[in-house]
């Protein structure tokens, strides 16, 4: 019997995380794409099963992609991906978790979130 690991608690953070970046974003710019209920992919998900972000086709496969990506990440300390060396990212995901970040980090700065500031700005 093979056990799998439990993912590193930094892991599942920026998996949460990378989930609501991607929810506040799919839910201003896709309004009305058609949206269902989406789990993480394995022992992340099975980790994480709280994390269920309602979100149309596109928004789950980047969150799909970006959660894949997160846990193969082979750095420790992970780097800020636009300061990595290695972009392991397929280019138009790339472009995509971009203005997903951009748009949500602004989104809970101006709702409140002033502790990303330093975040945004880095």
């Amino acid at each position: 019997m093979t056990r799998t690991r439990e993912p590193a608690p930094a892991v599942l953070k920026d998996c949460r995380v990378l989930a609501d970046f991607i929810r506040i974003f799919c839910g201003s710019e896709h309004k009305n794409g058609k949206k269902a209920g989406r789990h993480l992919p394995g022992s992340i998900g099975r980790s994480l099963p709280d994390v269920n972000p309602e979100l149309c086709d596109e928004c789950a496969r980047l969150l799909m992609h970006a959660v894949s990506k997160r846990a193969i990440c082979p750095y420790n300390p992970k780097p800020a991906c636009k300061r990595c060396e290695t972009h392991c990212y397929k280019p138009e995901y790339r472009m995509m978790i971009r203005r997903v970040m951009k748009f949500s980090g602004l989104h809970l700065i101006k709702h409140g979130r002033i502790d990303l500031i330093y975040k945004y700005f880095s």
